[in-house]
């Protein structure tokens, strides 16, 4: 007689608004990824083209796009852009179908959120300081990819995915009834950083 089975920890679901935030951030981070891949192949086909987001000489994607950061692993960084964010389209998509997902799923998706915000603020610090020049297509990006770890952590903390000792407990549901204010806070740092880098040209625009 072969030994009975002990159930594991039950798949664990999402809710339908963390459901909604993958999707759309999934989408916009596809649709961002997918147009500088497109202008990355006419660019390599055509050393003079014009990208449609060159709008002056700080708004360049063209100057991004050439630059040693955007191939960071020796393609273009958008290529890992159209795989992890159709993957993550795909993942809200399923949540939103009513889909849970074990313990470890949730453990990697958080561990790919961390590393592309890693990433995120790796080349932040290139545009900003190295590049010299934006492109509103990876500013998208940005903003997804920390809306994404951000929420994804809230869930996990919530969830039990990642254990919370029970003192911090009430800080993690304080946490998550501002939910908000993280985000805010860090698309307000990031513009003030892009406003002071860049106020010796902003300031002829006034």
């Amino acid at each position: 007689m072969s030994a009975p089975t002990t159930p594991g920890r039950p798949p664990i679901p999402a809710g339908r608004a963390f459901a909604l935030l993958l999707t759309l951030t999934g989408l916009l981070g596809l649709i961002a990824s997918a147009v500088l891949t497109l202008d990355k192949l006419r660019l390599l086909k055509d050393p003079s083209y014009i990208p449609s987001c060159n709008i002056n000489p700080i708004v360049s994607c063209g100057s991004v796009m050439r630059s040693e950061q955007a191939e960071a692993f020796g393609f273009p960084n958008s290529l890992l852009g159209l795989a992890g964010f159709a993957a993550l389209l795909t993942i809200g998509i399923a949540l939103l179908a009513g889909a849970a997902f074990h313990r470890w799923f949730w453990l990697g998706l958080q561990l790919g959120a961390l590393l592309g915000l890693a990433m995120v603020h790796w080349l932040i610090t290139a545009a900003l300081y190295d590049i010299g020049a934006l492109c509103p297509y990876c500013m998208v990006v940005w903003a997804a990819t920390f809306a994404l770890f951000w929420y994804t952590t809230l869930h996990n903390l919530r969830g039990g995915v990642i254990p919370v000792p029970r003192p911090l407990r009430p800080v993690v549901r304080e946490t998550a009834r501002y939910h908000w204010a993280v985000p805010a806070l860090w698309y307000a740092v990031i513009a003030l950083l892009v406003l002071n880098r860049f106020w010796y040209y902003w300031r002829t625009l006034i």
